[in-house]
């Protein structure tokens, strides 16, 4: 079945992005890499695919007026979770990319934040949120190189 590949395919293909962000931060690949938007192509591609393969008149009905216990029975269609899921992987990635380049543009800690949002996406942002004008205020930012930075 196509979606299952393409499911367990973007799950795999995220990794390689998150172990750079979390282990390698520093590195000029790293930088490079994920200052690219090319890593979200093959995903949304995958998710449009999903996506388009998942809509049929009943589920367009549910979406246009959802209740929970309407977009319950969606997402129990493996069709329709597959879609989700790439969803979340996508959108966990795009910000966790962004909590990275404002770390690395900033000097702001961001391992723990990061990890926190491979795992659960908005934790992992709010801890971002929290972690930034702790760091101003209890620290000061610190530029990439480890020295302090003015203003």
């Amino acid at each position: 079945m196509v979606i299952e590949y393409l499911y367990n395919g973007a799950n795999l293909f995220a990794i390689p992005f998150w172990t750079l962000m979390v282990l390698f931060p520093g590195w000029g690949v790293t930088r490079r890499v994920m200052t690219s938007v090319i890593p979200f192509v093959p995903l949304a591609l995958a998710y449009i695919y999903c996506f388009a393969n998942s809509v049929d008149p009943d589920t367009l009905e549910s979406f246009a007026n959802p209740t929970l216990s309407a977009l319950a029975g969606l997402f129990a269609d493996e069709r329709v979770m597959a879609t989700g899921w790439i969803h979340y992987v996508v959108m966990d990635l795009f910000v966790g990319r962004w909590i990275y380049l404002q770390g690395q543009e900033k000097g702001i800690w961001t391992r723990h934040s990061l990890v926190l949002c491979l795992f659960a996406g908005p934790i992992g942002l709010l801890s971002h949120l929290i972690t930034t004008p702790l760091q101003e205020r209890v620290f000061g930012l610190i530029d990439v190189s480890g020295s302090e930075m003015l203003g």
